[in-house]
């Protein structure tokens, strides 16, 4: 039976690998890590404002600021005027914007049936269901930690 370093072990050589392999994707676009995870965040939410995407990504409204100046700069975002609030503006993904995050989650989508199209049914349901088990229990953890 494997013991629990061996398992933890694991874990943290699948993060670095597809850390890896996220970063490589990322860069191919032009993006670094942070970038990508607003886009992402714009892609599956549409636009926003900087406060909801400081949130989301849990960073300061000034780390969000430069990231959305960065974007604009490369073209993936714009900021609008928000329509019934004349105080905020919302960042909104734009056609390259989206164009770049469609592909990614495309690439993504590819890279999933890579990794998992050999298991059977059995054994993906095994590893999703154990898997999120790991992941409940992290977060209790992470939690409770915080909280100290």
């Amino acid at each position: 039976m494997p013991s629990y370093d061996a398992a933890y072990g694991r874990l943290m050589e699948l993060f670095l690998l597809l850390n890896e392999d996220m970063e490589q994707g990322q860069a191919k676009h032009g993006l670094t890590t942070s970038r990508a995870h607003l886009v992402w965040e714009l892609y599956h939410r549409g636009a926003v404002t900087q406060r909801v995407l400081s949130e989301a990504l849990k960073v300061s409204s000034r780390n969000i600021t430069g990231l959305v100046d960065g974007l604009a700069e490369t073209g993936f975002v714009t900021r609008e005027p928000h329509p019934t609030d004349r105080r905020a503006t919302l960042v909104t993904l734009t056609e390259t914007g989206k164009t770049v995050t469609a592909t990614m989650y495309a690439d993504q989508q590819d890279f999933a049936k890579t990794l998992f199209g050999d298991l059977t049914e059995e054994e993906l349901a095994g590893f999703v269901g154990g898997l999120g088990k790991i992941i409940a229990r992290l977060r209790e953890v992470v939690a409770a930690r915080a909280a100290e």
